[in-house]
């Protein structure tokens, strides 16, 4: 009814202007799963203030889309009404409360409140922004500095990180609490972590303002003051005596456009069909992933996010061993996006997309360029030449990627989703910045290679600098739908045969499959004797060869933690007992080491989940991925990483009943 849509957006623009609102675009979302829009944004926290819930020293450390159901996402149809939804944490300083909110948008009201004893949210803006000025003003940083040499406390940066572990006293006490570590930046220096101030560690109270104790440790070396360790071009041409000639230029041009088409958050690319989200804290995440199957569009991958990335240190030193980053639970890397480049983060013909988050006070606010979508040659899709008669049949190959870039501190994430013309589903990762230093005494190392003295826990990769050895662990969220949401899990493991009538010539083997049933059998670990992988499989649904249906995980660099599985830090990331783990479908299980990680003792996500033990036979089935890769620093990552490039892929098993690429025309 026409005349009632308009009645009531009349209605919505006179509430809105009664809250001080701008009825900037009562722009209506074309899609269940489209991000909030700046005007819903505003509505949400209008509709919160109205309701009574908020205070003067309310925070917002997330607001998001609360997402519909699978239900009603696979039934939607363009032009059907949208049920909107909003969902908020909100961090009450002054009573140091959190709670939950989700806002029903369209009958303007406050669906659910909820308030979480014992939980703090992730680190806000003003947390970074606001604590360094009562720090520098601390009498007791002020003479930890000076005993450094250094005398004005504004030559100091003040990095903030999640407080990692806590003594049993800190704890008790209920606060909330952040550490920060001091950097050497005087005027002019643009990269402080090339000078760290060794033995400094403050523990900040940010709803009081507070310095709750200064950390010194002692004075253990010099300060470099020097004016080596920048990045720009100038400066390491001088460090180094000049930079290389460049490169002749490789010129790529599409004249004929992009091959992808992007309406909004949807994107189709050859027989590709998804859409995508900038999510505050999981950054980019992966919807309705589809394949479209000569004409028929078939389910492989509901929701593909990162759930969880931890970097546990492993330097014994009191002011180090607290140190385990949550780089998605403490801080969120959607919000934590870089405004991309072309030709620098992602190639010059890339199609770039703007994000809009909301700030610590609910404001909306536009990251700009956050999302590159883009086409890479890929080499050689398939290939085969016919010596007997001299023909040379060869197909190039095509990836479609979706990518962004995360500055968590000192490190440099470039995480991407990529797909390829074969149905294989890629996630790729690329691990650069700047390794945390610790100061040491020694300008050269005594040792040559030997882990021993200060390079016990580390490596020494400048003067008096060693990197400390740490990990980075990601953990992927694969809500798998193949064909479908009746799935099962199986592990696929290869096995010699044995020697016999049956292997005359010691060379056979086989898979060995095993059907994961229960969630408790699917937390399992990689295994090289064996090229162990797994695979999710549609039994309702045969291939041409009447095989079922499936994807195949296939993993690639990993890596065991070397955290004792006592160790507080085991307990806080329980999802790094194994590199796979099943579980049945559950839309509240969304982070694997739980909802709030900050200043926790023990995950309340992952194992868990497991206990009730749900079947894993045709049902909706979640795959929990963890890639880990040990950092054991080189020289030659200092004082800048090169790229580390990481990932692991789903790739098609009984998926198709033959090669999906076949139909890929030769180049023109």
């Amino acid at each position: 009814m026409p005349g009632r849509n308009l009645r009531e957006r009349a209605v919505l623009k006179r509430w809105l202007v009664l809250l001080g609102l701008t009825a900037t675009a009562l722009a209506q979302p074309q899609h269940p799963l489209d991000p909030l829009s700046q005007s819903e944004m505003e509505a949400m926290v209008g509709i919160l203030r109205v309701s009574g819930k908020l205070t003067e020293s309310s925070r917002f450390p997330i607001i998001t889309l609360h997402e519909p159901s699978k239900a009603v996402v696979r039934g939607f149809k363009a032009g059907d009404p949208i049920e909107r939804r909003a969902f908020a944490v909100i961090l009450d300083r002054a009573q140091n409360k959190t709670y939950e909110a989700v806002i029903d948008l369209n009958n303007r009201k406050l669906s659910r409140w909820t308030p979480l004893p014992g939980k703090q949210a992730g680190v806000l803006i003003e947390e970074f922004e606001e604590p360094p000025k009562y720090i520098r003003k601390d009498a007791a940083f002020q003479a930890a500095i000076r005993k450094r040499g250094i005398t004005d406390m504004e030559d100091v940066q003040l990095d903030t990180w999640g407080v990692g572990l806590l003594s049993p006293a800190d704890r008790k006490s209920g606060r909330r609490l952040i550490r920060f570590l001091a950097f050497y930046r005087p005027k002019g220096v643009n990269n402080p972590f090339y000078r760290p101030i060794e033995g400094v560690v403050v523990l900040f109270d940010p709803n009081q303002r507070k310095v709750v104790r200064v950390e010194d440790t002692g004075v253990i070396a010099p300060i470099n003051k020097g004016p080596d360790g920048e990045l720009d071009a100038d400066s390491i041409a001088k460090e180094v005596g000049g930079l290389r000639p460049p490169l002749k230029p490789i010129l790529y041009s599409q004249p004929e456009g992009s091959s992808i088409e992007v309406n909004g958050h949807e994107v189709v690319w050859e027989n590709w069909h998804f859409r995508y989200t900038m999510h505050i804290r999981e950054g980019l995440v992966l919807h309705d992933l589809r394949y479209n199957d000569h004409g028929k569009l078939r389910p492989v991958l509901y929701r593909g996010s990162l759930s969880e990335m931890v970097v546990p240190y492993g330097s014994n030193k009191s002011n180090w061993s607290w140190r385990n980053a949550f780089d998605l639970g403490e801080y969120g890397v959607g919000r934590l996006g870089d405004t991309l480049r072309k030709g620098y983060e992602v190639p010059k013909y890339a199609i770039l997309q703007d994000s809009i988050f909301a700030d610590d006070f609910g404001k909306p606010y536009v990251q700009k360029d956050s999302v590159a979508l883009y086409e890479k040659d890929a080499g050689i899709l398939w290939k085969h030449q016919d010596f007997n008669s001299l023909t040379d049949q060869t197909r190039p190959a095509r990836n479609l990627y979706l990518t962004y870039v995360a500055t968590v501190g000192n490190y440099d994430y470039a995480l991407s989703w990529v797909l390829s013309q074969d149905g294989t589903i890629a996630a790729e990762a690329q691990l650069t910045g700047i390794m945390l230093a610790q100061g040491v005494a020694n300008q050269q190392s005594s040792n040559g290679i030997e882990p021993a003295g200060e390079e016990q826990f580390g490596r020494l990769v400048g003067k008096q600098i060693v990197a400390p050895n740490h990990q980075h662990f990601f953990n992927f969220r694969l809500d798998m739908d193949v064909d479908g949401s009746s799935n099962s899990l199986v592990e696929i493991n290869n096995q010699a045969a044995p020697v016999g009538p049956n292997n005359p010539l010691k060379n056979a083997f086989s898979r060995q499959i095993t059907w994961l049933s229960r969630e408790k059998q699917a937390g399992r670990d990689m295994n090289m004797h064996s090229c162990r992988s797994w695979m999710v499989v549609n039994r309702n649904t045969r291939n041409r060869l009447g095989q079922p249906t499936g994807y195949q995980l296939m993993p690639g660099e990993n890596s065991v933690p070397y955290l004792h599985p006592d160790g507080p830090t085991y307990k806080r990331a329980g999802f790094l007992r194994h590199h796979l783990w099943g579980t049945q479908f559950d839309p509240g299980q969304i982070y694997t080491a739980g909802d709030y990680p900050n200043q926790s003792t023990i995950s309340s996500g992952l194992p868990g989940w497991q206990n009730d033990n749900a079947s894993l036979d045709n049902q909706d089935v979640v795959l929990w991925y963890t890639l880990g890769v040990t950092h054991n620093p080189r020289p030659e990552e200092w004082p800048v990483m090169p790229s580390h490039r990481t990932g692991f892929k789903l790739v098609p098993n009984g998926f198709f009943g033959r090669n999906p690429a076949l139909d890929v025309p030769p180049p023109r």
